[in-house]
């Protein structure tokens, strides 16, 4: 039986960190789907298209590696991707207060999905995707944090935001 993990999250953007993460956890599965949230409630910097695209460029070297999207409960997502377990990371304790919720809260939805905590590899336990929106909007550089593509993308949407604000 194939062994088949999602690995969830909205990746706006991709971190090297997140890339830690889904190589780690391709490498403890036959199959590892790296599912891109779709949710209406936050407002993106990227759409969902790009990070897919991203994602799907930067995550092509790692043959047992899906990238999709999903919307609804994870558990159900998972099921139908013949999952058994979503992998997670964590940098500090205040991801595993929140992260222990989730996965005590999708076990009471579906007993037969498992959590697995992957802790961030210590030179990417300070980064978050919010940080490095952050650093690229004020003009600092992300160079390392991210991979080559999102380096990119990010210096082109805060290049083309502060050339609207400066037309007004």
């Amino acid at each position: 039986m194939k062994r088949v993990a999602v690995y969830p999250g909205s990746f706006d953007p991709l971190t090297n960190g997140h890339l830690d993460i889904i190589g780690r956890g391709a490498a403890l599965f036959d199959e590892l789907v790296v599912a891109v949230l779709q949710n209406t409630d936050k407002e993106p910097l990227f759409t969902v298209e790009e990070r897919l695209r991203v994602l799907r460029e930067v995550l092509r070297p790692l043959p047992n590696v899906r990238v999709d999207r999903f919307e609804g409960l994870l558990v159900d997502y998972v099921r139908s991707v013949g999952g058994r377990a979503i992998v997670r990371g964590l940098r500090a304790i205040s991801d595993f207060e929140y992260e222990f919720q989730m996965a005590l809260m999708n076990r009471h939805l579906c007993e037969d999905v498992e959590t697995l905590f992957l802790m961030a590899a210590e030179a990417y336990s300070y980064l978050s995707s919010r940080l490095v929106k952050e650093v690229a909007k004020l003009g600092g550089s992300v160079h390392g944090l991210v991979p080559p593509p999102v380096e990119k993308l990010l210096a082109e949407r805060y290049r083309s935001a502060a050339a609207r604000k400066s037309k007004r």
